[in-house]
């Protein structure tokens, strides 16, 4: 780290005055551009509003990591992070511009398939094939619990279709909110009954 970078980190942890708002976003923007050339900056997340409330999304060198609501608590969401993927997070809005921008032309209604490369590392075993088939389920189409069990090659694991649909780690951009219960009724949403129903009402207009 460069003298000038040791003099910004100091500054953004507080060890020298405060500065205003848009030195600070500039001061940490430059911090943010040093960890990723450096190679030390593993795990960058943003925030996005949306109509379904605040989204905070993750990414690792690989791809999208994590898409999660406000209502799962964000530091609660980034502690996480830091103990599951690495303790070298920080909030760097650049890697996260491709896919901000796809997730809004998403609410805008002008996008029905994301292109993001995924890093599917949360998920493992069955609970991995369930989301390896989300994406299957058309825009604007749903399927249920039973079909998803099916699809992923384990035609009895309903229950295990939801817990694999309550735990997803990239709502929104893995379409678990196309899985709806037999009887139709839209069935759990780690989002939110309410986002729920607003995803499927944009999907369906």
């Amino acid at each position: 780290m460069t003298h000038d970078e040791e003099h910004e980190a100091r500054l953004l942890l507080g060890a020298l005055p405060p500065v205003d708002e848009d030195t600070t976003a500039r001061l940490h923007a430059r911090l943010a551009a040093a960890a990723q050339r450096d190679g030390v900056l593993d795990l960058a997340y943003r925030t996005l509003d949306t109509p379904v409330g605040t989204l905070l999304l993750a990414a690792t060198e690989d791809g999208l990591v994590r898409v999660a609501y406000d209502r799962e608590g964000l530091d609660a969401v980034l502690d996480r992070l830091a103990e599951a993927v690495s303790p070298r997070v920080l909030e760097a809005p650049r890697r996260l511009d491709f896919a901000s921008r796809q997730v809004e032309e998403y609410f805008d209604g002008r996008r029905r398939v994301f292109d993001l490369a995924l890093d599917l590392r949360l998920a493992k075993g069955f609970r991995r094939s369930v989301l390896e088939h989300l994406p299957d389920i058309g825009y604007g189409s749903t399927e249920s619990y039973a079909e998803v069990a099916a699809a992923a090659g384990s035609p009895r694991a309903v229950r295990a279709v939801g817990t694999a649909c309550a735990t997803n780690p990239l709502p929104v951009v893995v379409p678990c909110h196309r899985v709806v219960r037999s009887d139709g009724s839209a069935g759990g949403y780690v989002g939110g009954s309410e986002a729920k129903r607003t995803l499927l009402d944009l999907e369906a207009a």
